[in-house]
């Protein structure tokens, strides 16, 4: 086996251990918080040992949190995956990317509450920024964007707020199959590319979105 195939094989058997972890601790989030306490819990539940969890996550609850954002984008594109995406418009393709990144998070609502509260304290802003443009990133690609212009910042920057607030609307939402939220982001996305007007909001849109600009720049260059 070579080189590379060991470190491949490493890099899979990391993931699949800080996986279980995640899943197992994620239960235990509503409850205890996004603390170390749950993760703790959610190492014994899965019977890899004592220093498990810090073995897979160095980095202890940030490097979990990110892990959960990653988790959770594969999820979106496994289920995406699924789809006939080449029967869809654009817009369909990008709202169904959006929605796919949702539904996976549903089974730990609750926990995934927990873990935005936890991403929205100032020190870690830089951080949430970061896996929110990764997430839009993904949606795009598989929408069939393969943009290396200015374009792939302005069709990135376009849907950062409408996945960020599809997301925080998803939470306060209580319809049933969260039809409301899907509604919601019907419109978002319909506002985001109406015609005429488009390039007025594409200006004004960018213009808010600088600040992230800022903080996605000092996160990558860390």
């Amino acid at each position: 086996m070579s080189e590379q195939s060991n470190f491949e094989t490493l890099e899979d058997d990391v993931q699949e251990m800080r996986d279980q972890i995640l899943i197992a601790t994620l239960p235990h989030v509503p409850f205890d918080g996004w603390t170390e306490r749950a993760m703790t819990a959610g190492e014994a539940s899965t019977g890899l040992g004592e220093g498990a969890a810090y073995r897979a996550f160095p980095g202890g609850l940030s490097d979990m949190a990110a892990h959960a954002s990653d988790y959770s984008d594969r999820l979106m594109l496994s289920r995406l995956g699924e789809l006939d995406l080449t029967s869809m418009k654009v817009r369909e393709k990008v709202a169904a990317g959006v929605r796919a990144r949702i539904e996976a998070c549903m089974p730990y609502k609750e926990a995934h509450r927990t873990l935005l509260g936890y991403l929205a304290l100032p020190t870690r802003k830089a951080m949430t920024a970061k896996m929110a443009w990764a997430t839009c990133n993904k949606i795009w690609y598989v929408a069939g964007d393969d943009a290396t212009d200015f374009n792939y910042y302005t069709k990135r920057g376009l849907l950062f707020p409408v996945y960020t607030t599809t997301v925080l609307y998803w939470h306060s939402d209580r319809s049933e199959g969260s039809s409301d939220t899907w509604g919601y982001l019907d419109r978002r996305i319909a506002d985001v590319m109406k015609i005429p007007g488009y390039q007025a909001r594409l200006k004004k849109t960018l213009g808010n979105l600088q600040n992230p600009f800022k903080i996605l720049k000092r996160a990558t260059n860390q």
